[in-house]
């Protein structure tokens, strides 16, 4: 057992992944919870490998599920819990940076559910449950939206009426924590390059991208909410707004159900009608699951193509997320595709997800790199408790 651990949470929309870090950020143990929701019967997966443990069926929400393996699984291995930090994908205008939960902050991060109402909501029910659980524990915010604050203004407004824009309707970004891990590693990876123009791309059952430069977000891939952007697993990325204006005046779909659609029933599983997991469709000989994955790509082409204009050139591309750590050949696609960049693509090193994809010498260098939210989330957390570590 360990002495002292601050723990990260990091509550999906059928997911929660965990993980336990020493005050120094050692990790000392991690696990996920899957399958939660839609009649679904979840189970827990642990560091160290073996089978699935079936959770107790009573159990079907993140509320109910969190504190059972807090106290079963958790607690025993981690000693004193410094504090325990939460993902949380929407900030809005309020919350630029991480911060201390109380009442008011909670109430904030549950006003902002309908800009993000397939992962908000469990985020505020990880953070009841992480409360309740451990009631004396410090528990901090960790915003996806923060890290894209270094957006200029010309970035962060969209072509509405100013009064619109006052509303708060402008382009927040998403994933920041991933990004946030990614661009601590560029400097070991890059050298001087790291100061440079980089487009990290974040490809997942929700897939995003942000350009930088000197290791800063200079635009991003998903805007307001994260249906935008990229095709995604089940949402649908760029769509003309006129389409769901067809939708509601012509055909009179009620807004609650055009709402479903583009988190549910749209991107990859809306092309192929099989199934938002990568993986399936890459091993499918349907012409639906085929369409699906060139549309995935072409889309991904033009949006790097795009963030790179945005920052002005380019040095390198980073995959990172499910898909861009994982599926070779879209990875393959999208290089290939871009090779007019001067990139050298190294089929070899990706097959074998090698860190460095591209050959010695390639104008463009790319690479793969693990995303690690959960670590900045704990470092997120010591820092606000006093306990920085570098």
């Amino acid at each position: 057992m360990a002495d002292e651990t601050v723990l990260a949470v990091n509550c999906g929309s059928s997911s929660i992944k965990f993980a336990g870090f020493t005050p120094g950020l050692e990790r000392l143990f991690s696990g996920l919870i899957e399958e939660i929701g839609a009649g679904l019967k979840p189970r827990l997966r642990l560091s160290g490998g073996g089978e699935a443990i079936a959770l107790p069926p009573e159990l079907t929400t993140h509320s109910d599920l969190l504190p059972f393996v807090l106290d079963r699984y958790v607690l025993d291995k981690a000693g004193k819990v410094l504090a325990v930090g939460h993902r949380v994908v929407h900030g809005g205008e309020q919350f630029a940076a991480p911060v201390l939960i109380d009442a008011e902050v909670l109430g904030g991060i549950e006003a902002l559910i309908p800009l993000a109402r397939s992962h908000q909501p469990h985020n505020a029910a990880g953070i009841r449950a992480a409360m309740e659980a451990l009631p004396e524990t410090p528990q901090i915010a960790c915003f996806d939206t923060a890290f894209h604050r270094t957006l200029t203004d010309l970035r962060q407004r969209y072509a509405i009426p100013e009064d619109w824009t006052r509303l708060g309707i402008r382009r927040y970004g998403f994933h920041g924590l991933s990004y946030e891990w990614i661009a601590s590693r560029l400097p070991e990876m890059l050298g001087e390059r790291a100061k440079g123009r980089v487009v990290i791309c974040h490809l997942g059952n929700g897939a995003s991208l942000a350009g930088l430069e000197n290791g800063v977000s200079r635009v991003t891939s998903m805007g307001f909410t994260p249906l935008e952007g990229l095709m995604m697993g089940r949402r649908p990325g760029h769509l003309d707004p006129g389409v769901l204006l067809w939708l509601m005046e012509e055909k009179g779909l009620p807004v609650g159900e055009v709402g479903k659609a583009l988190h549910n029933r749209a991107g990859l599983m809306g092309v192929s009608g099989i199934s938002p997991d990568m993986r399936e469709l890459l091993g499918s000989d349907a012409p639906a699951a085929r369409l699906a994955v060139e549309m995935f790509v072409d889309r991904l082409v033009q949006e790097i193509a795009s963030a790179a204009a945005a920052v002005g050139g380019l040095d390198a591309i980073v995959f990172t997320g499910g898909i861009g750590e994982h599926a070779a050949p879209i990875r393959a696609r999208t290089l290939e595709a871009l090779g007019w960049l001067g990139i050298e693509f190294d089929a070899e090193a990706n097959q074998i997800n090698a860190v460095t994809i591209t050959r010695p010498g390639s104008k463009i260098s790319a690479h793969v790199v693990p995303t690690d939210e959960e670590r900045v989330i704990a470092r997120h957390a010591l820092r606000l408790i006093g306990r920085a570590v570098r």
